[in-house]
């Protein structure tokens, strides 16, 4: 990217952080100002001269009290969070360009330059036609706990954002930018004057409310839109037309599913949610309507719609009352089943069919009529919706872990005096589960309910499969299986849904995790798959689900990541062997170490022939509001999930060659054995992380309803994955990022240099892999790490361990340069590298307080001036990482 195109980022950052500076002055008064001002310029010119300022940023704030140690905390993380507004603000300018010069290699690759491609490599019309037409894009929005931005922020970030938009406009006169300014000047001050820290832990039921507001504030708007621009690109290219009422894109949610290791989610909070989402859905349609009525005020119908509503000058608002009075209906019966309340009389809509019917009536008689082009208005926007969202809003996954589903089956054969099935073999649990599967009378009566057997434990678990039963399987994805490991562990869950009497059972989708659960993957399913019932039940398709997350803290990213790669290619052969559609369900987090990396690469770096048009991805934490928080930019998130799915289908990678397999088998061995040899094996990494990084003062934190462990106490294998990665991130040592990595590098360009750089030159797998270290060694720093060791321990075993693993970091950044050739990291990246240092001096601050304030607190009594102020740093960092786990 040229200098010009970055020039609007910088301008956008300068302003920013003018006007925080003159809202500190005003609130804060000029001294403390002045101090801010002091340590920013010191952090910049000793970061100019390549120096972590530790020495001069100590002096400066050694004599601040502890109200004044919050408030720069404060002005500093304020700053990055206004940068990062400014760099979302300028990828939506650079978009603009993209849409207006296709062909411009520094904008991203879209769906017009996928379909030229296509064109190019002779694929015919009608077969890209048939994939878009089949094309599934299931997006997943967890309840992870990584966004640390409050809500009432966010709307405030919104607003300024939305000024900066407002900046860029040509045709402003002098005076009306100077309104903006003060608008936005205003709007730093609001969020100036908040809390930026949740202070109470929000349920599972707030997360959800959550999840459905993004959907309210944007992705409503942002399907349509999305839609529209994917069409004119479609219509550009000669393909088409597709239905009308297509939408390849679906969202569904674990908030309020997700019960792995969250004794929070019970079968109520289930209830409740899809209660709650069912009325959200009703009342966003409503306002659908209301517009529709206001404006589909013409005469001229078909006969068919005439045949419904009787002669009328106004036929169309005739039948829109009508439906109307049903989402009125739906609404109230939603909101007296979660209040437990009298649900009123009449009609209301109990399938999206239902509501589709009636639509799709007004659309046939508007295009009968003359009228298609009022039909492609909202009328078309709000069908399009309805595919998409459905009456339910969310489809929603329920996630459980596999022990809990067998100990409710050992309940049920203990209680039926056929011993323990917990003690089983796997074959004899086989032959069990499918005998009651097909068997056609009850396992058990009620009498089990009230039986010693039925412990509080198994009952959620079946009480859960009642909700399931109760509410119907349009607002239900899949029932996603933690920590499953044999065939028995879906099997299981099927019976159970049959033990509580669903009538048509949620699809089952195992979650294969760990190293050693993906390696074990393609004999679970190939056994699974042998059973002729089970491959009748999964005929029209079969979904697993790919962990990124655990698997990585168990084996390190570049194992996990081969490992992934060879149970997908495994899977989609196996499933292609036995005729059935797989759907890979990928467990990914916005982090590089649990998967994060942009769409189009993401996708191109699978296996050739395991995207097959079909793809389900999970999206977390702040990943949701930086993708799809704003209705421009969701637009184009959805475009490129189109595309990259389009491509990956149709131009999907070579197979890698015999050699490079090969290389991976040795690059991997390398590097599991050096990332265990250290997290697993070495005495002082827990003691480490609990020291010196903030591991134990996350929980603090009211990030999400989920516990940060698994089990109290414990080692690396109880720490759920995010607060794992989030600790490491926050004192810039990234190592679950790069751990392990090095030595492989190392190892390859030993032995076969010239294969290691056709792989990272040829192979968009390893490609990735590369690309992504390289941004995340970007972000790391030794000589931040090393300030928080020197202030938080003086044991020699916790020291020794510190200069080892910097050494490790340092010999990675060495073995990339020599793969890479580049002196420097991301040189090929300017933006990202910008990005990167612009943030340094107002985050090199942070950490220093950040592990004084650690410091202080780990040796008195509570203090909550402090604790604000480590909250504050926590989440400041967050922010100049652009990244939490």
């Amino acid at each position: 990217m040229d200098q010009d195109q970055n020039a609007p980022l910088r301008e956008d950052v300068r302003l920013l952080g003018d006007e925080l500076g003159k809202v500190l002055q005003e609130q804060a008064g000029t001294p403390l100002f002045h101090t801010v001002e002091t340590i920013r310029q010191a952090a910049v010119e000793s970061r100019g001269h390549g120096d972590m300022p530790v020495a001069r940023l100590r002096e400066l704030l050694d004599p601040l009290d502890d109200n004044t140690l919050l408030e720069v905390a404060r002005a500093f993380s304020q700053f990055l969070n206004l940068a990062n507004i400014a760099e979302q603000r300028h990828r939506e300018r650079l978009r603009r360009r993209h849409e207006r010069f296709p062909g411009d290699p520094d904008t991203d690759r879209g769906l017009r330059q996928v379909l030229a491609e296509l064109k190019k490599a002779d694929v015919s019309p009608d077969v890209v036609g048939e994939v878009l037409n089949d094309l599934s894009v299931e997006l997943v929005l967890t309840a992870h706990p990584t966004e640390v931005t409050r809500r009432t922020l966010i709307r405030k970030y919104d607003q300024i954002a939305n000024l900066l938009t407002d900046l860029d406009r040509p045709d402003r006169t002098p005076e009306e930018q100077e309104d903006v300014r003060r608008l936005l000047r205003e709007q730093i001050l609001s969020a100036w004057s908040t809390d930026e820290i949740r202070r109470e832990r929000p349920t599972p039921v707030d997360e959800a409310k959550w999840g459905f507001a993004t959907i309210e504030q944007s992705l409503w708007q942002a399907v349509p839109r999305g839609m529209r621009d994917i069409e004119a690109e479609l219509a550009l290219a000669g393909l088409g037309p597709l239905p009308a009422d297509w939408v390849p894109i679906r969202f569904a949610s674990w908030m309020g599913g997700d019960r792995d290791g969250n004794p929070n989610v019970t079968s109520r909070v289930t209830r409740e949610v899809l209660l709650l989402a069912r009325w959200m859905a009703a009342d966003l349609y409503l306002r659908d309507v209301e517009n529709l009525l206001a404006d589909l005020s013409m005469h001229r119908a078909s006969d068919e719609l005439l045949a419904r509503t009787g002669p009328s000058s106004e036929p169309y608002r005739l039948l829109l009352r009508e439906v109307r009075d049903r989402l009125r209906t739906t609404r109230a019966q939603m909101e007296a089943r979660v209040t437990d309340g009298l649900e009123p009389e009449g009609e209301g809509y109990t399938s999206g069919a239902q509501l589709y019917e009636e639509l799709s009536l007004i659309d046939r008689s508007l295009r009968a009529v003359g009228l298609a082009a009022i039909a492609d208005g909202q009328l078309k926007d709000t069908m399009r919706r309805l595919n998409c969202f459905g009456i339910t809003l969310l489809r929603l996954d329920i996630r459980q872990e596999s022990t809990r589903h067998m100990e409710a089956v050992d309940a049920i054969t203990r209680f039926l005096d056929l011993g323990s099935y917990a003690e089983w073999g796997e074959s004899v649990k086989q032959k069990f589960l499918q005998a009651e599967l097909e068997s056609r009378r009850p396992l058990i009566n009620g009498a089990f309910y009230c039986s010693e057997f039925c412990t509080d434990e198994v009952r959620e678990v079946l009480d859960t499969c009642k909700v399931i039963a109760e509410q119907g399987q349009e607002g239900l994805g899949a029932y996603v299986i933690s920590m499953a490991r044999r065939p028995s562990d879906v099997l299981a869950v099927m019976l159970l849904q049959k033990v509580a009497g669903v009538a048509q059972p949620m699809r089952v989708v195992p979650l294969f995790e760990t190293l050693d659960d993906l390696d074990n993957a393609p004999g679970t399913m190939s056994a699974l798959l042998e059973l002729p019932f089970y491959r009748e039940r999964v005929r029209s398709g079969q979904e697993v689900m790919i962990g990124y997350s655990d698997s990585a803290k168990d084996a390190g990213f570049l194992g996990a990541a081969w490992a992934q790669f060879r149970a997908q290619e495994q899977l989609t052969a196996i499933c292609r062997e036995y005729g059935v559609p797989l759907t890979l369900f990928h467990g990914r987090g916005g982090s590089i170490s649990r998967g994060g990396s942009p769409t189009r690469m993401a996708l191109l770096s699978q296996p050739p022939g395991s995207v097959a048009g079909r793809i389900r991805v999970t999206e977390q934490g702040e990943m949701i509001r930086f993708k799809y928080g704003r209705p421009s930019v969701a637009a184009y998130n959805l475009e490129q999930y189109v595309a990259a799915t389009l491509e990956a289908t149709l131009l999907p990678p070579a197979e890698p060659r015999p050699e490079w397999r090969e290389q991976m088998d040795r690059l991997t061995e390398a590097s599991v054995q050096a990332y265990r040899e250290v997290v697993f094996e070495d005495p002082a990494l827990v003691s480490y992380l609990r020291t010196v990084t903030p591991e134990t003062e996350l929980s603090r934190l009211a990030l999400g309803s989920r516990p940060a462990r698994r089990k109290p106490g414990g080692g690396v294998e109880t720490l759920r994955a995010i607060p794992w990665v989030f600790a490491w991130t926050q004192m810039r040592l990234m190592l679950p990022a790069w751990l392990g990595t090095g030595a492989a590098l190392e190892t390859g360009m030993e032995g076969a240099p010239e294969t290691l750089r056709a792989m990272s030159e040829e192979w968009p797998f390893f490609q990735t892999v590369v690309d992504m270290l390289e941004m995340v060694l970007a972000k790391s720093d030794t000589r931040v790490a090393s300030w928080y060791e020197e202030r938080l321990t003086d044991d020699p075993e916790l020291q020794r361990l510190g200069v080892e693993l910097r050494s490790r970091l340092a010999r990675t950044v060495n073995a990339l340069s020599h793969l890479t050739g580049r002196e420097s990291l991301l040189d090929n990246n300017p933006v990202m590298r910008w990005s990167i240092r612009v943030r340094d001096p107002y985050t090199d601050p942070l950490h220093l307080l950040q592990a004084e304030l650690m410091d202080r607190l780990r040796n008195r009594e509570e203090d909550p001036v402090l604790e604000s102020a480590l909250m504050v740093t926590i989440a400041g960092i967050a922010a100049g990482m652009r990244n939490t786990g």
